[in-house]
């Protein structure tokens, strides 16, 4: 099946609560978009900042109870990452590279995403948080909460931003995803009667489409809605279009 958009809009769910350890995510999404003048619709497609699910699932580490081994220390002399930093990475990912002299390092995370530091975040100078036990389980607890609140069947989207081996500076990806198929796909026919089959990364083209007002300039905006997308229903998750998983 081929779904088009020919247009969508999109707005950040604000004012937004600052979220702390073991909140109810949904709750509060739900609080904050039931409060503003735009109500949600059927088929919207909430899209939540991956920062704030980590907060709320409380995936955080003490970087005190981190003890770097001899491959971390050698990592972290090679790029300037704190050593703990790097043995967090290390014990997160299957495999890894160095891009650049320096960095980043592009780990393939034990879960099979491909991203920089195995998804690694700095808190502060004496904790980081860890990615997602499992980002497309936490979508679907997100969509199913907002769902039953709210009265209309949305999808969610679990967003990240993440960097390029080969670049410069960071894009906004899909980690997680519930209520819309991962990829899009299309078929035609060429000439002689050969069909052609073009997938493209669905999620990740929301992520994106959100990313460009997600908590910009410090206004801390982490949730965002979009609406007039085109999309399949599927809970397959972006887990299920991933190429390699451990």
């Amino acid at each position: 099946m081929t779904t088009t958009t020919s247009a969508f809009s999109a707005f950040a769910s604000e004012p937004f609560p600052t979220i702390t350890l073991g909140d109810d995510l949904a709750a509060v999404i739900t609080d904050v978009v039931t409060a503003q003048p735009t109500k949600l619709q059927e088929g919207d497609v909430i899209v939540v900042a991956s920062k704030v699910v980590s907060i709320a699932e409380e995936c955080f580490v003490e970087l005190a109870a981190v003890v770097p081994g001899p491959a971390a220390l050698e990592l972290s002399a090679r790029t300037g990452k704190p050593a703990e930093i790097v043995e967090l990475i290390l014990a997160e990912s299957a495999e890894h590279f160095v891009a650049g002299d320096r960095g980043p390092i592009i780990a393939r995370h034990h879960l099979g995403y491909q991203l920089t530091s195995a998804d690694i975040d700095r808190a502060g100078t004496s904790g980081a948080w860890l990615l997602l036990k499992d980002p497309d389980a936490s979508a679907r607890s997100l969509r199913d909460a907002i769902t039953a609140s709210c009265g209309v069947t949305v999808a969610v989207v679990i967003a990240d931003s993440d960097g390029r081996a080969d670049r410069q500076g960071a894009t906004v990806i899909s980690i997680g995803a519930a209520g819309i198929a991962p990829l899009r796909i299309t078929e035609h026919n060429e000439p002689g009667g050969r069909t052609k089959r073009q997938e493209e990364t669905l999620t990740d083209l929301v992520a994106a489409a959100a990313g460009l007002i997600l908590g910009q300039r410090g206004r801390g905006a982490p949730v965002a809605v979009l609406r007039g997308i085109s999309y399949e229903a599927s809970d397959a998750g972006v887990a299920s279009m991933l190429h390699h998983a451990s």
